[in-house]
């Protein structure tokens, strides 16, 4: 994931907000901010044979504190129209590659619990539930009600 990709890469993640169910954020980031929040080595862009681009995978760190320098937490998002193809589990693998080749031992992440596809999607690709944060933010965009959260996790079992 470049600059080059910063249109589509936002666009995918708008759209994916504008659906109710991916974050609490109301709406996609300058660049600026979506680019130095991410680790560089750690995000993924999947296109087509056209070069369009289908979705994104990036991770950030959950603190500073160089006692959790091997745990981040992720974001995953396909286009609407290329979901139920693949393209989100293969972006996890590549995540999982190149996090544990960098001696990253947790990605974690929260989804809505109504985001049945996504927490599907992860356990497929070994996450587990780690538990539910119960009405932990109001959502504005959805009309400012309550939201759960569903904590998951990988673990790495190469890195010990």
């Amino acid at each position: 994931m470049t600059a080059g990709d910063a249109d589509a890469v936002l666009a995918i993640y708008q759209a994916g907000l504008d659906g109710g169910n991916a974050s609490f954020e109301p709406t996609a980031p300058h660049w600026d901010t979506f680019d130095t929040s991410r680790l560089p080595d750690h995000r993924f862009v999947a296109v087509d044979d056209t070069g369009t681009a289908l979705g994104w995978v990036a991770v950030s760190p959950v603190s500073a504190r160089a006692v959790y320098a091997g745990v981040v937490e992720h974001s995953v998002y396909v286009d609407a129209a290329a979901q139920r193809r693949g393209i989100g589990r293969a972006l996890l693998r590549a995540l999982i590659a190149s996090t544990e080749a960098a001696g990253i031992w947790t990605i974690q992440s929260g989804v809505f619990p109504e985001n049945t596809a996504s927490l599907a999607l992860h356990h497929s690709a070994g996450f587990r539930t780690v538990g539910i944060r119960e009405r932990v933010a109001r959502h504005v965009t959805q009309g400012n009600r309550w939201r759960d959260v569903t904590l998951i996790e990988r673990r790495s079992p190469h890195i010990n």
